[in-house]
């Protein structure tokens, strides 16, 4: 890299200057999904284990505004069955990579 940096040829990328793009996706799968999980978003296809995530977190920030009991109980409803399907995709992945 260094002799790359040297000769010129990393300059005028896509990017320069500008910091990593943030990728909190990541922290939820080992590094070798990471990978192809990053390159997936790169071109607009996520996995179901990773919108469901991301899904869930939506829905407990919302849950953690709600006042009325009513609509508690249902965000809460709402968590739970967002909470079951990202376990059923995460052990469905387990066992396909196994």
């Amino acid at each position: 890299m260094l002799q790359a940096r040297a000769e010129g040829k990393l300059s005028g990328l896509a990017g320069e200057g500008k910091p990593l793009p943030d990728h909190p996706e990541v922290a939820f799968v080992d590094p070798g999904l990471a990978v192809g999980y990053r390159i997936m978003a790169e071109h607009g296809a996520l996995p179901e284990e990773i919108t469901l995530r991301k899904e869930l977190e939506t829905a407990k920030a919302a849950y953690a505004l709600l006042t009325d009991p009513a609509a508690k109980r249902s965000a809460m409803a709402r968590i739970a069955a967002l909470d079951m399907k990202l376990a059923i995709a995460t052990e469905a992945r387990r066992r396909f990579m196994r």
